[in-house]
């Protein structure tokens, strides 16, 4: 190893970032927003939250974290933000849509549909969802309403704004993008927007999925919650879910990530397909 490799990262960044101090941060996050940590993680915290440290002009870990201690509302968001990751591309996981398409189908027209995205990151998932909808029925006024919701505000305020850099849409369907963006010139050249037809449909909220109460009203025909529980443990896994169940009609669905699975919690859902579930105890068509 040569002497360059073998300084201690430590000494190279501006502020101490002990043990400790990552330990509250673990507990913190936690506490706030069910997110389970791990050691590795521990570089990726620095950098996101040494960021603060420079804005707030603290001059240590301890200090800043006694700020977010303290109950300050700002700085808990904040802090939750820095921390919490956003990976999402349009029609992500591509096998779940057309299983969509077909249960909103089946349901018909007859009343609105209800859909809870409850982990729309920037948004490409939502819009992804209206669009499913639209091209389902034929028509930019489905009978379907989705809610996306966040703990990150944001990645809410980019999803509700629903422009885009063009390297974005790169892979989607040329037709796709010509009925659903509109491209921006000038000073926007470079980046699409979503067409408001779209946006209309899609209702944004903060919803943190520990807190005590959901402003989200069932029954719901389907509920979107791909690659998030991934960053809570088993326990907090199963008391969303728990808190799911009673949210979904007899027959709704439940999308989940591609790594994740339900295992402990059989009692609650079934595996219908690739990540997807219906309630155990449910009807099926």
């Amino acid at each position: 190893m040569s002497a360059l490799a073998a300084i201690d990262n430590s000494r190279l960044r501006d502020f101490e970032f002990s043990d400790d101090d990552f330990e509250r941060v673990r507990k913190l996050i936690y506490s706030l927003a069910g997110i389970s940590l791990s050691a590795a993680k521990r570089d990726m915290v620095y950098s996101r939250l040494a960021r603060r440290l420079r804005q707030r002009g603290l001059e240590s870990f301890e200090d800043y974290l006694d700020v977010v201690d303290s109950g300050d509302a700002a700085e808990i968001e904040a802090f939750t933000n820095s921390l919490t990751t956003n990976l999402t591309a349009f029609f992500r996981e591509g096998h779940h849509f057309p299983i969509f398409a077909d249960h909103l189908l089946r349901n018909g027209g007859g009343r609105p549909q209800m859909v809870w995205c409850s982990a729309s990151s920037t948004g490409e998932e939502p819009y992804s969802i209206a669009m499913t909808a639209v091209e389902a029925f034929g028509s930019f006024d489905p009978p379907v309403r989705i809610l996306a919701s966040d703990v990150d505000t944001n990645v809410l305020a980019t999803a509700e704004a629903g422009v885009y850099t063009e390297d974005r849409v790169e892979k989607m369907e040329p037709e796709r993008l010509k009925r659903f963006f509109k491209r921006g010139s000038g000073a926007n050249a470079g980046k699409v927007r979503v067409r408001e037809e779209l946006r209309r449909l899609i209702t944004f909220r903060r919803i943190n999925l520990l807190d005590g109460g959901w402003p989200v009203r069932g029954p719901l025909d389907v509920i979107f919650c791909r690659n998030v529980m991934i960053y809570f443990d088993k326990p907090t896994q199963l008391s969303i879910l728990e808190r799911y169940a009673p949210l979904l009609q007899d027959d709704g669905l439940l999308f989940a990530g591609h790594s994740e699975s339900f295992h402990n919690a059989t009692h609650l859902f079934r595996l219908r397909g690739k990540t997807v579930y219906s309630l155990a105890h449910g009807r099926s068509k």
